[in-house]
């Protein structure tokens, strides 16, 4: 076993003999056809064991950083060790854009993709939906090409990957002209109006999040995005559903300094610089002091799930650090967390105790059950592994999809057999 390779929590100590890192992608395909296990390293931002094995990691941190923009398809190929925040200012450079960006920066593109990792906005899918190639490298070492204009069925079960089908060099992305957003963060809002109005409090910008620490039936901070359109300037509201302004930057977590988050007040800016929570140049979010978990379910059931969460909320509040809503658009990609249903997603950033936090989770799922929730596939759950694979109709696909281009299971870990491919094989 290596030493001293964690996960960016530092929960997670990997079990593999050795970490690689390939300089090119005959190095990368000579280490597939190798026939041992392997796994792909990111950026490392998993709560959970779905990147380790007991072979070898593989980091592409030394693969050339390709960004090669297509303007005229409206399209970037991006290299699978690029992080989005480099792509970012790259594409807004260029004059494009991505259709929404998750709140940290930090985190590699393919990763991200992988385990269909999300911002919010109620028309925004996450962030695999602006996905519309892929290449592969399989067991053998083969490189395969897919796309979503010609693979169609397959392309949509090989995009949110888990790392099951092979190691993803690079990935292909919609862009967009680039645009300015701003945004506004608005305090107190009290849980009982989203009784009434959740869709209307979701709905009324290009993005939406809401904080609260569940130490009462109250929304703490409501984090209001907006696309700027120069042809219609206004101002931003000075009330949010009855939540008041807040008087200066805020960070979501009681307490903490502001500085590492991106400009608030209104003010205007790159999508870029205004989409995510936190700024690229600084350490994200609690600087990996927590652990953290999140369950997407229909967004039909947003206000009875909030309502099962302020139930035990004593319990949650004594070990969190603050919890995130935010609403995620249905996708056709087998093994997202949004397939199939527009969602609502809630993340939960906890203190950095895993003794004390398990026993919570546990609760949680138990009170969420009966909304179907889907646990993110990179954070701490404790969903059993039968309840987990019925949640995801297009799962033996997957896994035959995954015996397709991993026919020894190269690329199947401890993290897949245990949750997903038990009984399948």
């Amino acid at each position: 076993m290596v030493d001293g390779v964690w996960n960016w929590s530092g929960n997670i100590a990997f079990q593999a003999e050795e970490v690689c890192h390939p300089a090119s992608l005959d190095e990368v395909r000579s280490l597939a056809a190798r026939g041992s296990k392997l796994r792909v390293l990111g950026s490392g931002h998993s709560f959970n064991d779905i990147a380790d094995t007991p072979g070898s990691l593989v980091s592409l941190a030394k693969l050339p950083p390709t960004i090669e923009i297509d303007g005229a398809a409206g399209r970037v190929k991006v290299g699978a060790n690029v992080r989005y925040a480099e792509l970012s200012r790259r594409l807004h450079d260029e004059g494009y854009a991505l259709h929404n960006l998750a709140s940290l920066p930090h985190i590699s593109v393919a990763g991200s993709i992988a385990t269909a990792t999300h911002g919010s906005g109620d028309g925004n899918g996450n962030l695999a939906t602006a996905v519309s190639g892929l290449e592969i490298i399989t067991a053998g070492g083969d490189l395969v090409s897919l796309s979503r204009d010609r693979d169609g069925d397959r392309f949509n079960g090989a995009v949110v990957g888990l790392g099951a089908l092979g190691i993803v060099v690079s990935v292909t992305l919609d862009v967009e002209p680039t645009f300015d957003v701003r945004q506004r963060v608005y305090e107190g809002l009290p849980l009982e109006v989203l009784d009434e109005h959740f869709s209307a409090v979701v709905s009324g910008a290009y993005s939406v999040s809401l904080f609260t620490t569940w130490r009462a039936p109250r929304i703490d901070q409501v984090w209001v995005k907006e696309r700027v359109d120069p042809a219609a300037e206004r101002p931003m509201p000075e009330d949010w559903f009855g939540a008041r302004p807040a008087d200066g930057p805020r960070h979501p977590v009681p307490g903490m300094s502001a500085v590492a988050c991106t400009e608030q007040l209104g003010v205007p800016g790159p999508w870029f610089d205004r989409l995510p929570h936190f700024r690229p140049d600084f350490a994200p979010s609690s600087s990996g002091d927590e652990l953290q978990t999140e369950f997407l379910l229909p967004r039909r059931h947003a206000v009875d799930a909030l309502h099962a969460v302020n139930e035990i909320r004593d319990r949650v509040a004594a070990v969190l650090q603050v919890c995130e809503v935010r609403t995620v658009a249905a996708d056709d990609l087998w093994m997202s967390t949004a397939y199939g249903e527009d969602t609502v997603a809630l993340h939960f950033t906890w203190v950095k105790d895993t003794d004390a936090v398990l026993p919570v989770i546990g609760l949680l799922e138990e009170r969420l059950e009966p909304f179907g929730p889907r646990p993110h596939w990179g954070k701490l759950f404790t969903t059993p592994a039968e309840t987990l694979r019925s949640r995801y109709p297009r799962l033996s696909d997957f896994h035959a999809l995954a015996r397709h281009y991993d026919p020894t299971g190269t690329f199947t870990n401890d993290f897949l057999t245990r949750h997903l491919f038990t009984d399948l094989d």
